[in-house]
């Protein structure tokens, strides 16, 4: 072994070391959230994370294994579970993006999905914020925690802020105006989210469409997604949202998101068949994919995802 191979394990060992800390807090996250959703009557499953079709997302990329891909997210084959009568589950898993690391991505991390039966979004937020907080409570002993210098209280109930209400509070600016311009991404990333969960989580709401293409629409403004995201001092942690059950208009739907792909130079891949056709079946319902990396970066008090990581993808 060369002296230089050497010290490269040495640093190796060195920073494993300290993670450590860090690495106990993500497994003690692991198992309160699997406890709590056990006691509240959750049926732990498990999806394949090869699939013939993802479902399409624009603004997602899937990374092709032979002539399958890695899932994005366990979504479609957890909701086929959802149309046959599974009315309450939930999945950690691992899920898998292309192109995507930086300071709060990575191409390979960890989700948590759950779906309940007879709720929809404003029901699942109140799921929400009461998991949450109590898995922060077991991991703290304490509601209130530290992160990046700011203390948050997790203890419910949270914020909740439309986001027509938010682009008027954060931004000054009108979201049909910023709409109009093209600008709402900018606008949003820019100037709102970095204001979001400033001392108690926030739940972001009411997403103009087509923001979600597996979300349902208001019933009294079409153009209005029951759809929100969950912040804690400007970091997006969870997605949730009243679940689509319509076939004909969920087929429809992704079938514009591959359109936008196809027009985007993207790569394009066969429709989810088997997703589609379960799509009626499901019951009403809401669903939430939480990060649970970036939920150990706020416990542990991270500001990379590296840090809350055994080994990013430059390391092995």
């Amino acid at each position: 072994m060369s002296p230089g191979s050497r010290n490269e394990i040495d640093l190796e060992i060195a920073r494993l070391k300290h993670r450590k800390p860090t690495l106990v807090v993500r497994s003690r996250v692991l198992h309160e959230f699997r406890v709590l959703l056990t006691e509240k009557g959750y049926m732990e499953v498990e999806t394949p994370q090869i699939v013939p079709q993802p479902a399409p997302e624009r603004h997602i990329d899937p990374i092709p294994v032979e002539s399958c891909y890695l899932h994005t997210s366990p979504e479609i084959c957890m909701k086929r579970l959802f149309a046959a009568g599974y009315d309450r589950i939930f999945q950690i898993c691992k899920c898998f993006r292309k192109s995507e690391r930086g300071s709060k991505h990575l191409p390979e991390f960890t989700m948590l999905e759950w779906y309940r039966a007879g709720i929809d979004y404003r029901g699942l937020m109140e799921d929400t914020e009461s998991l949450i907080s109590e898995v922060v409570r077991r991991i703290r002993s304490d509601y209130r925690i530290t992160y990046r210098g700011e203390e948050i209280d997790f203890n419910p109930p949270w914020e909740r802020i439309s986001v027509e209400g938010a682009f008027e509070r954060y931004a000054g600016v009108v979201l049909g105006e910023v709409r109009a311009a093209g600008d709402f991404e900018e606008v949003l990333v820019r100037r709102v989210e970095p204001r979001l969960g400033r001392g108690i989580p926030t739940f972001l709401y009411d997403f103009p469409a087509p923001m979600a293409a597996m979300a349902k629409r208001k019933k009294d403004a079409s153009t209005i997604e029951e759809r929100f995201e969950l912040y804690v001092a400007g970091l997006e942690l969870a997605n949730g949202f009243t679940e689509l059950n319509d076939r004909e208009e969920q087929r429809g739907r992704l079938q514009d998101e591959m359109k936008a792909r196809r027009e985007a130079g993207k790569s394009t891949f066969p429709m989810p068949e088997r997703f589609l056709e379960a799509v009626g079946y499901m019951p009403d319902g809401a669903g939430i994919a939480v990060g649970i990396d970036r939920l150990i970066m706020v416990l542990a008090d991270k500001e990379d995802i590296m840090d809350v990581v055994t080994f990013t993808p430059e390391e092995l």
